[in-house]
């Protein structure tokens, strides 16, 4: 398992102190998501968010992706609000040409910021209250990420290795992959950490400018084709 401290300086654990899931950084997402809400009213009508909707007690979400197809079987009991949310996402289409930004070998593999600014900034604000923990953020097991108590959206990630620090920090797991775990493994990993504490991909910087900065400063990053609801 990659040591945790290894990634930041904060003193808590990688998923604080790295941003993502993310932390010392996280604090700034609500007045960036706020300024680019901001800017959505000058801007055309981007498509709202759906409206919410409560998830099957388990489906299955097939992502088609640059590296190959996966599976993720989601279970409601796991993590309703989260299992819930996902679901809305998955119906509107949130996760089509979304890229796999922030993909740390042996750790974990994050997506799920639109590549349209204004969808973004529109899923940005519409934060979740936690879910308790039920599962552990083992090898294959998906979570969203967060910026602290009560702030999941959109972004998730999937855990590579035994991430079971994570559980006490509320990261809880609300699906698994079943099918394509390779595929995952395959993901492109060679931009590292993102900034400011690696050369990866500033989240600040796709928030404001979508798909258009990482296709042009990181253009190899594996990428969601389609994703979608699918019969078990």
């Amino acid at each position: 398992m990659i040591d945790p401290m290894a990634f930041g300086k904060c003193s808590l654990s990688l998923i604080v102190c790295t941003g993502v899931v993310l932390g010392c950084r996280g604090a700034r997402e609500g007045r960036a998501s706020q300024a680019a809400a901001n800017r959505v009213d000058s801007t055309p009508a981007a498509p709202a968010p759906a409206a919410a909707a409560t998830a099957p007690a388990t489906y299955n979400a097939r992502f088609e992706t640059s590296a190959g197809t996966f599976v993720v079987e989601v279970h409601r009991d796991w993590a309703p609000l989260g299992a819930d949310r996902f679901y809305e996402l998955l119906q509107s289409g949130y996760y089509d040409d979304a890229r796999f930004f922030r993909v740390i070998p042996g750790f974990m593999a994050q997506f799920g910021i639109n590549g349209d600014p204004h969808v973004w900034a529109l899923w940005s604000v519409r934060r979740l209250p936690d879910d308790p923990v039920h599962q552990s953020n083992t090898r294959g097991m998906v979570s969203f990420a967060t910026a602290g108590p009560n702030t999941r959206t959109a972004q998730v990630f999937i855990n590579y290795g035994n991430n079971s620090m994570l559980d006490g920090q509320g990261f809880a797991p609300f699906g698994q992959v079943v099918q394509g775990l390779d595929v995952v493994d395959r993901l492109y990993s060679g931009y590292g950490e993102g900034a400011p504490e690696g050369r990866g991909p500033d989240q600040e910087r796709i928030w404001a400018e979508g798909n258009a900065y990482l296709k042009h400063d990181f253009p190899k990053l594996d990428y969601v084709k389609k994703a979608t609801v699918v019969a078990q």
